[in-house]
């Protein structure tokens, strides 16, 4: 566990926009020195969370990580509020900007609550014994008499004083070396359904999103960037942008060859956001288009995948697969190709900056501050501490506000437009058009099936453009993280050999919501499908004897999974759906199960196929996350999860012609829409594990789990997404 300090009349105190007077309790991610003695060493230190309370009963939690309607800062205050007893009505949430001394503060991979519950919890319970402490020192009474209790400490007596009148001298005490953590049993908010803290700020219209800054004298940009990735700009005419209302300058920016570095292009800057549309629009650019220009997605998937029909390089191989197909009773194959796909959320990238000399403030809808302040402090050549990154809310981000690409732009044109503050907005066309894009993928899969129907051989070799090619110039083979969703199926074969296949990339890959778990996860649960009716049997028994006998698997991730975990999740869905009952003309049942960021998930998608055309009605999920800290955040990212899920198998498709991407709107890369949205039933499983991910696994079942649905009900198996290519919709 991580140590906790006391650092309540340390100057320190000021540099985290914490008023003084109040106890205050730092966390952080390396041991305090035991050298350490002056306020200035405590830059040095790296504290993730901070909590102050004040003498009026107030309590501070310095959040540290991006909300984007993850719920993260609900939970992550609830959970040191439960263990210090404190009152929920008086807790309050202070956004951290972007620094090291937060600790990690990248909000993605479905990681918050599983890196910092049980950080979160000491905290809580240090503060609670220390306020016991001051209490007992006050009442001259012996600390086993005191107890905390809705942000008072009651003594056996019945006398009780409240938190807020304990500060002061709560903050002049050592912090304990040892506390006493609750029994899950009296957790009070943990495990409840908790109210967001900024709902009524969404409600009512005054959060405050990226979009949402003003600054005096702020101006608007607009950029122009190369339809084919990398390309460059050969000329330019800016005649017919400047005659538009509006329209202050035009400016050429250039790439900044990073990962996270910006597209560069032509920049208008203006009075308003319109005017830089419209200018961006005047402008006569000719690009140099560079190699990209010859990428063709169609053409693309053609190669990919051949490569996976034949051998590739061998990233698992256990048993003997050549003798499993040798005795085979029946051999069953298939291939799957995915394409691109984008993020979109609704909102956009944008980003504030200010730059002012050789310092800059920026005001962005980020998901990683500290890759943020690397960025424009290595592109101003200054100093870290002279950059500041500060968090609002996010309008979505799903991997996309990782790359804080449009942060960077921002701060070129402040700097170029003499140091006053600019907003970079990017439309929904840029939006699409310019971005990261989950990578497309060919899969191959061949099996074996015994006399009984067993699989006795599985063979899955699949090719992708990494994402580390972002990254590293040169990569044109899966990374190990990527390999892993597929190489650690959890089935019990025998004969098992995964294979890689040659992939080079041609636009920016990047990770969206689930990531690798979207392609595997489809192919698996799809080809398991496939594999039950080769062998006749009903595909939930055959896939519980798949999984195989209880035990947890052998893999090289620290939390090894639990195969009885994945079954129960399978078996509760399957059970809330009713599975196997008798269904109306046209109508049909299919599952999926999926493991990912160590989250048991499964899903049961009920669909019609009447005339040619497909709705969906019901969707059961079950999932198995561990400890749960707010069931309304788990339930609503669930519920999300289908929604998106859905969205990518219903119309999920980004293309490229001449290295240019086709699609730019939300009408050409459609979301599912309110008539389209089935009902969605959620089970949450109780568990006392330590907390899992929940934001991402819930992606991965939904298609697969549609595709067998659609399969049952039809007798046509889709081994391609997305399903609008078909006239299902």
């Amino acid at each position: 566990m991580r140590a906790i300090k006391n650092i309540s009349r340390r100057g320190f105190v000021k540099s985290i926009g914490l008023a003084s007077g109040g106890l205050i309790l730092a966390c952080n991610t390396s041991l305090f020195s035991e050298k350490e003695k002056t306020p200035e060493n405590l830059i040095d230190f790296r504290p993730n969370l901070f909590v102050q309370l004040n003498s009026d009963g107030s309590l501070i939690l310095i959040a540290s990580r991006s909300e984007m309607g993850n719920g993260v800062r609900t939970s992550l205050p609830s959970v040191i509020a439960d263990e210090m007893e404190a009152n929920w009505e008086l807790v309050s949430v202070k956004q951290a900007t972007g620094d090291k001394k937060y600790g990690d503060q990248n909000t993605d991979g479905s990681r918050s609550i599983r890196y910092l519950y049980e950080t979160m919890r000491k905290m809580g319970a240090t503060a609670k014994t220390m306020l016991i402490k001051a209490a007992a020192q006050k009442w001259e009474v012996p600390e086993n008499e005191c107890i905390a209790k809705n942000h008072f400490i009651v003594h056996t007596s019945g006398k009780k004083i409240g938190f807020g009148d304990l500060v002061e001298i709560a903050k002049t005490l050592e912090i304990p070396a040892k506390v006493t953590l609750k029994n899950p049993k009296d957790f009070k908010y943990i495990g409840g359904n908790l109210k967001s803290i900024d709902v009524e700020e969404y409600v009512n219209g005054s959060a405050i999103f990226g979009l949402d800054k003003r600054l005096p004298n702020m101006k608007f940009a607009a950029i122009a960037r190369c339809p084919v990735a990398y390309g460059k700009v050969s000329s330019f005419d800016k005649t017919d942008t400047l005659k538009i209302l509006g329209v202050i300058d035009v400016v050429e920016i250039p790439r900044i060859e990073r990962p996270f570095g910006a597209l560069g292009g032509i920049a208008v800057i203006a009075n308003t956001t319109w005017a830089a549309f419209k200018g961006k629009e005047a402008l006569k650019i000719k690009w140099d288009l560079g190699d990209n220009q010859l990428y063709d997605s169609e053409k693309y998937m053609n190669q990919i995948t051949k490569n996976v029909h034949k051998p590739g390089k061998v990233a698992k191989d256990v048993g003997n697969i050549n003798n499993a197909f040798k005795k085979a009773h029946k051999i069953v194959e298939a291939t799957f190709q995915l394409p691109h796909l984008t993020h979109v959320p609704m909102e956009t990238p944008n980003a504030v900056a200010w730059v002012q000399g050789d310092t800059c403030e920026v005001w962005a809808p980020t998901q990683e501050p500290q890759a943020t302040r690397t960025e424009v402090t290595d592109f101003l050549k200054t100093e870290r501490e002279k950059v500041i990154i500060n968090v609002t809310l996010l309008g979505g981000g799903f991997g996309r506000k990782s790359k804080p690409d449009y942060v960077v732009e921002a701060a070129i044109l402040s700097k170029v437009m003499g140091d006053i503050p600019i907003q970079v907005v990017w439309t929904r066309e840029d939006d699409i058009k310019h971005g990261y894009y989950h990578t497309v993928s060919a899969q191959y899969m061949k099996a074996s099936l015994d006399n009984e129907g067993n699989v006795s051989g599985w063979l899955h070799r699949f090719a992708l453009p990494s994402i580390v090619s972002t990254f590293s110039l040169g990569v044109n083979y899966a990374a190990g993280w990527e390999i892993s969703s597929a190489s650690n199926v959890p089935f019990d074969i025998k004969n098992m050999k995964i294979e890689i296949g040659k992939a080079i990339a041609h636009v920016r890959i990047g990770w969206l919501r689930s990531v690798i778990n979207i392609p595997h996860g489809f192919s698996i649960n799809v080809f398991a499908d496939k594999l039950a009716h080769a062998a006749n049997k009903d595909p939930l028994k055959f896939r519980l004897n798949l999984i195989g006998k209880d035990r947890i698997e052998k893999t090289k991730n620290k939390i090894k999974y639990n195969t009885s975990r994945l079954k129960n999740v399978l078996k509760i869905a399957a059970k809330n759906a009713d599975w196997g009952k008798k269904l109306p003309q046209g109508h049909a049942q299919g599952l999926a199960v999926h493991y990912s960021f160590y989250s048991y998930v499964a899903s049961i998608v009920e669909v019609s196929v009447i005339d040619g055309k497909l709705k969906v009605h019901n969707i059961h999920t079950a999932i198995d996350c561990g400890t749960v800290v707010n069931k309304n955040t788990v339930k609503a990212q669930m519920e999300g999860s289908a929604i998106f899920g859905l969205s990518l198998a219903f119309y999920g498709k980004i293309t490229a012609k001449n290295g240019a991407i086709e699609q730019s709107n939300y009408h050409d890369f459609k979301m599912v829409r309110m008539p389209e949205a089935p009902k969605i039933h959620v089970e949450i499983v109780e568990s006392d594990k330590n907390p899992t991910g929940v934001g991402e696994p819930g992606v991965p079942v939904i298609a697969p789990a549609l595709v067998n649905a659609i399969f049952k009900a039809t007798g046509k198996r889709y081994y391609n997404l997305p399903l609008s290519d078909y006239g299902l919709l």
